[in-house]
């Protein structure tokens, strides 16, 4: 039997943060040293804090085995003031990032007891961040519709790299896998650009026939994923960018998410058709270049609405389960080879916008539009 675990314990009575410590991927962080005030575990509504959800019925009912080791199977982390758009795991999993609307971004430590602590706010975009992408342990970048693309030091707590030269919103940016010098962006200037991170340059503007709300990079850079308004997904070589497009990967709708499998051979894209399709994308497969060919599953259930929110979607670390923003406030779990629905996790009050599962622990992770951010324990 499926296990929801955020739908049966998500109430309003609850209390309790989650904090962490490095755990030999970072160094403690020195702002750490100066924590915010808003970190209380008591007053829930202040800045930067996180409850601990608990459930109503009797005690004497029989818990779930724990899979992780939060503090509790279900954080509630609060302190945004406008929705949040953005939240990523750090690749370590001890410490993660988030943003939104209010152009700042939260930096949370995931695990210890009893507190998941907000240690860090980082200034500096002068309108919404749109996405987070983590270079490496200490390093995010971050998109923004201030047309920018700033990259942060979350150990020292301040901005190392602002890349301009897009000339609208920025509403992408993904960082290579396994060259983290590499990032790339979209915007609704109707491109996307690769950035070399070191020269602080654009190495390559990529044409695209309309606006870019989406992007996703291979793990060596040698590929890079554009999706817009235009409903399709164009895949291109990063040695011959001026020829266009090798493969076309075609939704019914603008095209909101991408995310590589963690093999990066397998490509999910979240649309405003309600579909999040996996597509093979390897770049000799025997599907070759026919687009329906490549497409692999179909998962049905998301939604989107007439806010037109930029919904993103993630894969498990082991890539057995993929997930997807919904306008419909649930968070939608499957299962990637059989496409079958595996969990269906209510408790926010707002669009889904965001989801993330956690690099090494059965954890995930979803940021609303109602402020908040659920850390919830699902199966191994």
């Amino acid at each position: 039997e499926l296990r929801n675990a955020m739908s049966d314990e998500l109430s309003d009575e609850s209390a309790a943060l989650a904090v962490a410590s490095a755990a030999g991927a970072l160094d403690e962080p020195a702002s750490k040293r100066a924590r915010l005030a808003s970190s209380s575990i008591t007053v829930a509504a202040e800045p930067g804090s996180a409850r601990r959800q608990q459930d109503d019925e009797s005690d004497d009912d029989e818990e779930d085995p724990r899979t992780s080791r939060l503090a509790a199977p279900i954080m509630l982390l609060t302190g945004h003031a406008a929705p949040i758009y953005a939240f990523r795991f750090q690749p370590a999993g001890e410490y993660a990032a988030s943003a939104g609307a209010e152009r700042t971004i939260f930096l949370w430590e995931v695990y210890g007891q009893p507190e998941c602590e907000n240690y860090n706010v980082l200034e500096g975009h002068t309108n919404a961040v749109t996405e987070l992408s983590w270079l490496d342990a200490r390093t995010v970048a971050s998109s923004s519709a201030d047309t920018t693309v700033c990259v942060w030091d979350a150990h020292a707590g301040k901005r190392t790299r602002k890349l301009s030269g897009h000339t609208s919103f920025v509403n992408s940016v993904k960082a290579a896998a396994n060259d983290r010098t590499a990032l790339v962006s979209g915007a609704d200037d109707s491109t996307a650009r690769l950035w070399d991170v070191r020269a602080r340059r654009v190495a390559a503007a990529i044409p695209c026939a309309r606006p870019v709300t989406a992007v996703e990079v291979a793990p060596d850079a040698s590929r890079v994923y554009a999706g817009g308004i235009d409903e399709v997904v164009r895949v291109f070589d990063a040695r011959a960018f001026d020829a266009g497009p090798v493969v076309t990967l075609p939704h019914a709708h603008t095209i909101t998410g991408l995310r590589l499998s963690p093999e990066g051979d397998r490509l999910l894209s979240n649309s405003m058709d309600s579909k999040l399709q996996c597509w093979d994308v390897r770049p000799f497969s025997s599907s070759g270049d026919d687009d329906k060919g490549r497409l692999e599953s179909t998962f049905r259930g998301a939604q989107h609405d007439f806010h037109k929110n930029l919904l993103k979607c993630a894969w498990s670390h082991d890539g057995e389960k993929v997930s997807a923003g919904s306008s419909d406030q649930v968070v939608h779990i499957w299962d990637r080879v059989s496409a079958e629905e595996l969990y269906y996790l209510p408790g926010h009050k707002g669009s889904v916008n965001d989801v993330d599962f956690h690099p090494v622990e059965p954890i995930i992770a979803s940021a609303s539009s109602d402020n908040t951010i659920y850390l919830g324990e699902i199966a191994p």
